[in-house]
């Protein structure tokens, strides 16, 4: 049989074909979508060098969360940065810049490190020995700076510039005596170090650079037992003498530029309004830049948040503010006091909000010889500003979001058309003609706002793309078809609230909270939400303060960021505890509790409604305080009378260990547990306990071979001890993520030099399969019966500095553990993408050396 001749495929069948199969690429899931957005910050400036040049491009930094940085002058932006221990361990104490190279001094004088300022690179590291950190400046001899001195408490060392090596190291006489603070060199050859003798003299010690050799030489002085001098002096150059002129602060806004020179000392100017003040040198030229309120300077006063409370006495400065937060920057001449022309820069600050904290002048020629200077000023709130004339602000960043100490999700409101949506058929009461109505009337008004939706669409299409703005702001911010945006509202170390919107990290709004000493604590609560209409969302922040422990709360809207209406009580105790009960009052505000330390309630709103509801459900409220200082847990419960009952206490030796966390579940969890279905239709779920409490101790010996950290679950309703393991050489930092029926503690091990955690799952499905009876008292008590508690632990190759679960979404699906690797400084958002249960454990930020150590975790479910 003859074979069919083949028939050739249609052109048109080979035009498509490329159309209808295209490129196929895939990504791992992980991958994909990791970062919606990220922000990084390197915290509250501690030192900082900007170039001496119009054409400069970066600053140097260093900062008080140990972090060591370069930022671009023109745009603000990190060109890189290196972030040290979150300890002390890690805490810079000096830096100094020469050239192209930064010497940083950190762990109390212990190490020195040399950076390469272009790229960041390490040039070299040393170690120093052990002694109290006094200073350090660079040693310059006539031709050339080549070496930095360290000055401690009872020795002098010398260093290379060029790699670090030690020269020589001489001891300081009379050391016990003599608070030696001072070092000075000035390209002769020799260094000046100053010493203090109380009530007696100065010591002057000038050592020769080659040898170390000493001279001593004493100025007799008189010095009262709270004199604490402070005088501004500048040295253009390391290799010459420091000016003959110097600011003396005579009191917080009084300064006096002053001349010492051939033996006369010389008043040249005097400034009675100034906040701040610095020198700065180009060329051949050095100034004196004056920071100024534009109007008169006035005593700090109260802002109101805690008045009539005892806090506000405690909070009293003898600071100045200035009323209008409109300030002035001008440069004078430092060798007549002249003010120079056209050098003023003028800006404003927020109303409200903080001073200027920080003065960095950076100088520079123009081509007519005049000086021209750009500043950075630092701000109470840890704000970054870069300014240039005339009082332009190239950029600003809010450094005080590096150290982010509370947060909560708030959800957006309803646009005008969703509310119509949500109330389209009206309620049952309106009867059959009313609810027509108002069915009709929404429908008329979802209508118009499509209409101009359209109209929006069209009328943006028609304009160039570089002119379509879609900036979010408080007048577009609405809540989404499937309210994925949320409101982040962050509570700041500083006392600096933000709203931030979390599908961009656009900062929406800013709150700086006045007289808020460092050190405070910060809880925050969110009472109301946007659920409420036409109530406003309310959010409770409870700031405690350090030294006086006094507390007070700031009562605000989370979405604005405006301060409320609502008076907060007046707490003229002590807080020791807070509970935000489900309860809510007529405005459906959530009842707040105040514990003081006298053990007395004070419920917010306290309204007739709240104490009804509050008598009612008084023999089901239980809470629990903590005294790490004694090892002491105890668990009270309320009357009726809001009087409180002590019911358990558990005491904690602490000769022996130390309580360093107590964490219990978040309230408002919800709790992804499959059920299982028994042989008589029942259900069986996963017996979970509301009130379980993780408490972790760390052992107070130090030696390596007796370290250890203690894990125990307490019931916080009874006191018992449900459970308690001991890792053995382990030492903190400690880290703990409590959630559902699992606990994960980490730990630093002493003898394998790595990160361990422990994994706490906790009643399992096949103990109770076979003890049914058991189940009522095992949902009070989980882990009482052998088997129902399971213990793993692992060790990690990276340094976790924190921890939180997650959720995905899917109801049936377990939460995840997810650790951060690195302390950062970053604001991160990250999309939560489906996984299996058996992957809940793989994560794409771990990274260990065996993953198979891992895979006894992987089937663990929530």
């Amino acid at each position: 049989m003859a074979a069919r001749p083949r028939v050739p495929p249609p052109p048109l069948l080979l035009v498509l074909l490329p159309v209808l199969l295209p490129l196929a690429a895939a990504v791992y899931e992980d991958q994909v979508g990791k970062f919606d957005w990220r922000q990084q910050y390197v915290g509250k400036l501690k030192f900082a060098s900007l170039e001496a040049s119009q054409g400069s491009k970066k600053l140097v930094v260093a900062t008080e969360e140990n972090v060591v940085a370069a930022l671009n002058s023109r745009s603000g932006e990190i060109l890189w940065r290196h972030v040290d221990k979150g300890t002390p361990e890690g805490a810079i104490d000096a830096m100094l810049i020469h050239g192209q190279d930064a010497i940083t001094v950190s762990n109390a004088g212990r190490i020195l490190r040399s950076w390469e300022t272009n790229i960041g690179g390490l040039n070299w590291e040393t170690s120093l020995d052990t002694g109290s950190f006094q200073g350090a400046a660079l040693v310059g001899l006539p031709e050339a700076v080549k070496y930095v001195a360290v000055l401690k408490k009872a020795a002098l060392s010398l260093h290379y510039l060029s790699n670090g090596h030690q020269k020589w190291v001489e001891h300081l006489p009379e050391s016990e005596s003599t608070q030696y603070q001072l070092l000075y060199s000035r390209g002769t050859g020799v260094i000046h170090v100053v010493g203090i003798v109380p009530q007696s003299h100065l010591n002057v010690l000038t050592f020769n650079v080659e040898d170390g050799e000493i001279t001593k030489q004493s100025l007799e002085l008189e010095f009262e037992d709270d004199f604490q001098a402070r005088i501004l002096a500048t040295q253009p150059s390391v290799t010459g003498a420091s000016r003959t002129q110097f600011f003396l602060q005579l009191s917080p806004s009084h300064f006096s530029l002053l001349q010492y020179k051939q033996g006369l000392l010389s008043h040249l100017r005097d400034f009675q309004q100034a906040a701040l003040v610095s020198f700065a040198t180009t060329g051949e030229k050095t100034v004196a830049a004056v920071l100024t309120c534009r109007s008169e300077l006035k005593p700090g006063s109260s802002d109101g948040l805690h008045a009539g409370s005892a806090l506000e006495d405690a909070r009293r400065q003898d600071s100045l503010t200035c009323s209008n937060q409109t300030y002035n920057i001008n440069l004078y001449l430092v060798e007549t006091g002249q003010r120079l022309l056209d050098t003023t820069i003028t800006f404003n600050l927020e109303q409200g909000g903080a001073k200027p904290q920080q003065l960095y002048i950076q100088v520079f020629l123009k081509k007519d010889d005049s000086v021209g200077y750009r500043a950075l000023v630092q701000t109470e709130d840890h704000m970054l500003m870069f300014l240039q004339q005339p009082g332009k602000v190239v950029w600003s960043r809010e450094e005080s979001l590096a150290e982010v100490v509370s947060l909560e999700m708030v959800d957006l409101p309803l646009t005008g058309a969703q509310a119509e949506l949500e109330g389209e058929f009206g309620k049952k009461a309106d009867g059959l003609l009313g609810m027509f109505l108002k069915r009709l009337s929404s429908q008329l008004i979802l209508l118009q706002a499509w209409t101009a939706h359209l109209w929006k669409m069209f009328y943006d299409a028609r304009k160039p793309r570089s002119q379509i703005k879609n900036e979010i702001n408080i007048d577009n911010l609405a809540r989404d078809e499937f309210n994925l945006q949320k409101m982040m509202v962050m509570v700041t170390a500083s006392g600096k609230l933000f709203g931030i919107e979390s599908s961009s990290g656009t900062i929406l709004w800013k709150q700086y909270l006045r007289n808020v000493r460092p050190g405070s604590s910060f809880k925050l609560m969110v009472q109301r939400t946007t659920a409420h209409f036409p109530h406003p969302p309310q959010c409770t922040l409870l700031v405690k303060d350090k030294e006086t422990r006094m507390s007070f709360l700031y009562v605000f809207n989370p979405i604005f960021g405006k301060r409320s209406q609502v008076a907060p009580p007046v707490l003229k105790r002590p807080i020791l505890q807070t509970l935000l009960l489900p309860i809510m009052d007529q405005d459906y505000a959530k009842v707040l509790l105040l514990i003081d330390d006298e053990y007395k309630v004070t419920p917010f709103p306290a309204t007739k409604n709240v104490l009804r509801q509050l008598e009612e459900i008084a023999h089901s409220i239980y809470f629990y305080l903590v005294d790490a200082e004694q090892g002491k847990l105890s668990g009270f419960r309320l009357k009726k009378d809001l009087s409180t009952e002590e019911s358990w206490e558990v005491a904690i030796p602490t000769e022996v260990q130390r309580i360093v966390m107590v964490k219990g579940k978040r309230s408002n969890e919800h709790v992804h547990s499959q059920g299982r279905v028994m042989g008589d239709r029942s259900v069986l779920y996963k017996s979970l306990n509301p009130n379980l409490l993780a408490v972790v101790t760390e052992s107070t010996d130090t030696h390596h071979e007796r370290t250890f950290i203690g894990i125990y679950l307490m019931d916080g309703v009874t006191g018992r001890i449900i459970h308690s393991s001991v890792q053995k050489k382990a030492k903190g930092p400690v880290h703990m993520v409590h959630s559902e029926n699992w606990v994960v503690v980490r730990a630093r091990g002493i003898t394998s030099r790595h990160l361990l955690s422990e994994y706490l799952p906790r009643a399992q499905w096949g103990a109770l399969k076979s003890k049914q009876n058991a189940l009522c008292c095992q949902k009070l008590v989980p882990g009482g019966h052998p088997g129902l508690l399971r213990c793993q632990k692992w060790p990690w190759g990276a340094r976790v500095s924190s921890g939180a679960q997650s959720s995905n979404g899917h109801k049936l699906k377990p939460s995840k553990f997810r650790p951060s690797m690195r302390k950062n400084f970053s604001l991160r958002v990250a999309e939560h993408w489906p996984r299996c249960p058996g992957k809940a454990w793989s994560l794409p930020l771990w990274r260990h050396s065996k993953p198979t150590w891992m895979d006894s975790c992987a089937a663990c479910s929530g």
